[in-house]
């Protein structure tokens, strides 16, 4: 992400999950501009750098961070990273926003929030931990939306015509979804009935205020499932074939083969087998960082 310069961190202190009701409360308090409230401080913040309007704009748009961030939960990261990782992500949309073109500052600075946390998931690599396959990653990014279009919120198994629904709509088989859907609740989703507080006043979702998604999210949601394994296809071409061999096999498949296997299928030692994992590896890890930044950069253009 380049510099925010001239954009001020006027975020409330976020130490930690411990703290994040206590920040959801907070930036609840900053007001949602008007539209025309927005477009006069982008274009004071355009043509004068005024810090205090890009302040504005940034705090009025917290609550849309959280919002997105909460979607990314899945992922087995903190919430409270997430949001922070989202927050640059605004601050730089807020940056690069021209008010000019005719749409709001939320419709173009969820690209960066996204693009932000996608950056920083893909840095602490939980993609391969989703899914190994276009159809599971598929299911993993529309099954938690499509619970909550059935309001099957509860952490149990879902019932057997839901499990057909969304076998049928994501083309999927059912055992799969039964199979995601638990994998999701061991690791740590909470419904959307929970409270936010002991007292129990609150819950997570009335976070969810636009129960409408703008045409954009629609569109992004639709489209982000192809655009990370084409992400992923394309970062395997800077892999050499025994690269590309050994880390599929190792990491990229549901029974991974052990190094004595692999060992003895190209005559070398475990440890050889090993270091050439590990290398192939972070190739993988920085050309899918750069493919992303080379995406999102065009993107801004």
């Amino acid at each position: 992400m380049s510099e925010t310069k001239n954009v001020p961190a006027t975020i409330p202190a976020l130490g930690g999950d411990d703290s994040l009701n206590r920040y959801l409360a907070e930036i609840k308090k900053y007001p949602i501009l008007a539209p025309e409230q927005e477009y006069m401080l982008a274009k004071r913040y355009q043509e004068h750098e005024d810090p205090a309007a890009a302040a504005q704009l940034v705090s009025s748009h917290l609550r849309l961070v959280a919002k997105i961030a909460m979607g990314y939960r899945g992922y087995g990261l903190p919430v409270s990273e997430l949001i922070s990782e989202g927050n640059v992500g605004l601050m730089q949309g807020v940056k690069k926003f021209d008010p000019d073109r005719g749409f709001r500052l939320a419709t173009y600075a969820m690209w960066w929030i996204k693009a932000s946390m996608q950056e920083f998931i893909l840095r602490s690599w939980s993609l391969v931990k989703i899914g190994t396959t276009a159809a599971q990653k598929k299911l993993f990014f529309n099954l938690r939306r499509m619970k909550n279009n059935m309001q099957a919120f509860e952490d149990g198994d879902l019932r057997p015509e839901d499990v057909a629904k969304i076998s049928t709509d994501l083309g999927v088989s059912e055992s799969e979804v039964i199979e995601m859907n638990r994998r999701m609740a061991m690791g740590g989703d909470t419904s959307l009935n929970v409270s936010m507080r002991e007292d129990g006043d609150g819950q997570w979702q009335d976070w969810l205020v636009d129960h409408e998604p703008l045409q954009d999210e629609r569109v992004a949601e639709a489209q982000e499932t192809d655009v990370r394994h084409q992400l992923l296809l394309e970062a395997m071409g800077s892999l050499n074939d025994r690269e590309k061999h050994i880390l599929t096999e190792r990491r990229l498949i549901e029974e991974p083969r052990t190094l004595e296997e692999l060992s003895q299928e190209y005559n070398v030692s475990r440890e050889r087998v090993r270091q050439i994992e590990v290398r192939a590896f972070e190739k993988l890890q920085k050309a899918m960082l750069r493919i992303a930044g080379e995406k999102r950069l065009l993107a801004a253009v």
